[in-house]
């Protein structure tokens, strides 16, 4: 590792020894590439949490079975954090109006149990997730979430029809 060479004058006097000193880094360099190779193996590569949106196949635009009111749940993700859900349709959204509710996992896992009971064919029960335009992503995210911690398997995202926003928007007036 470390030598010490020893140079002595040749010839006359020699007054006094020179030692030069060398070290020899190479093991230094082997330790540096050992340590740099043990911190990549042992490092843990996370993962991104992704949640797997399963997506419809192209094909006939046409709607192949309709849900009816009572089988589908619908939740308007609106703007402020604000989030509000109804079951119904076109006509009788305008008489129930839109009912809130927040972000809490326990909150939005509730209505969409309670609406699964209320349904009479829960084989095909949907929720529906309909971001409008002033909403963030945060809030789609935790929505999503909240859905996979209901452990409902049918669910879509769609956009806001003119009735249901024209509701939404005399509700956060």
């Amino acid at each position: 590792m470390a030598e010490v060479i020893a140079q002595e004058k040749q010839g006359g006097k020699s007054r006094q020894r020179k030692k030069r000193i060398g070290i020899d880094m190479t093991p230094m360099v082997d330790l540096g590439f050992l340590l740099i190779t043990f911190f990549m193996f042992t490092t843990n590569f996370t993962k991104p949490n992704v949640m797997d949106l399963g997506l419809p196949a192209k094909g006939p635009t046409e709607p192949t079975n309709v849900i009816d009111d009572k089988n589908q749940i619908t939740f308007i993700i609106g703007k402020d954090n604000r989030i509000f859900y109804h079951q119904s349709n076109e006509k009788d959204i305008v008489k129930s109006g839109l009912k809130e509710t927040d972000y809490n996992g326990v909150n939005v896992a509730r209505i969409i149990s309670q609406a699964y009971e209320n349904a009479p064919k829960k084989e095909i029960f949907t929720i529906i997730v309909k971001p409008t335009d002033e909403a963030n992503y945060k809030n789609f995210v935790d929505m999503m979430d909240n859905i996979s911690l209901a452990k409902k398997d049918r669910y879509g995202i769609a956009d806001i029809k003119h009735w249901e926003k024209k509701v939404y928007e005399d509700m956060i007036k």
